[in-house]
């Protein structure tokens, strides 16, 4: 694969997970050097040693702390900071009603909370270098309703508002954007599931919906992230992009 990422120090969050994990594995093989997170420690330290150039840290990004760790570990090992790649999330699921109070909470706290934090505490070095790049992980769900998903719906909207405001404060040294990915087919796709009237059958009505007739794959959002944080996209910014089969035009 190409060098369009050679010697940028990037921090991944939810590397462990579907899409997290290719997006680490083809910025790793694009030249990026790579500081690592996700909750699952088997799984990381498996990632770290299986990358070129990666640290794995252990953690929660809903933990503020957490977040600032990160971006610790990157300066002292790499010396600076281009790139981050936001892409941890949880479901949350269950209505308005039902919803749990906690689990509400932790929902905005990962999806939305951990943009805030770790774009709080990395900006200030991302703009030293005056190329910075934030790219959010996002879901067509900003933009479409599902059953039973207030906690996932509401805090992939406000990411999207919250790219779009970072993108006008901190240009032009610092280009933000956010991808939109309709049914990729991930862990976190089938757990989704159950919030639907069919679980059995969701999964593949969403297949059979997208006008391609698949599934995304993990390997479809790195690609595009991969463009997204790379020069080859220097005059984008403020943008989402959705990448979902034009699921959204059904």
């Amino acid at each position: 694969m190409s060098g369009k990422l050679k010697d940028k120090v990037c921090i991944i969050t939810g590397a462990t997970g579907g899409m997290g994990r290719a997006i680490s594995a083809t910025f790793a093989a694009s030249g990026g050097l790579l500081v690592l997170s996700g909750r699952n420690k088997e799984k990381g330290m498996a990632l770290e040693k299986q990358l070129k150039n990666s640290i794995f840290i252990q953690g929660d990004v809903s933990n503020a702390e957490h977040n600032k760790t990160l971006v610790q570990v990157a300066l002292t090992n790499f010396g600076r900071l281009d790139i981050l790649s936001i892409n941890a999330g949880v479901l949350g699921l269950g209505n308005v009603v039902d919803l749990p109070i906690e689990s509400w909470q932790k929902t905005l706290e990962t999806n939305l909370g951990a943009i805030f934090y770790l774009s709080k505490f990395a900006i200030p070095h991302l703009l030293e270098g005056n190329n910075g790049n934030i790219l959010i992980n996002a879901s067509i769900a900003a933009f479409k309703s599902f059953p039973n998903h207030p906690a996932y719906c509401a805090s992939k909207a406000a990411s999207v508002a919250l790219m779009k405001q970072l993108a006008v404060d901190y240009a032009p040294k610092l280009r933000v954007n956010a991808m939109c990915p309709g049914p990729v087919d991930t862990p976190l796709l089938h757990d989704s599931a159950i919030a639907f009237d069919n679980p059995e059958s969701a999964v593949e009505n969403a297949k059979e919906k997208s006008l391609l007739q698949r599934l995304g794959t993990p390997e479809d959002i790195a690609k595009l992230a991969l463009f997204l944080v790379s020069d080859d996209s220097s005059w984008i910014t403020g943008s989402t992009i959705n990448i979902d089969g034009g699921i959204l035009n059904v």
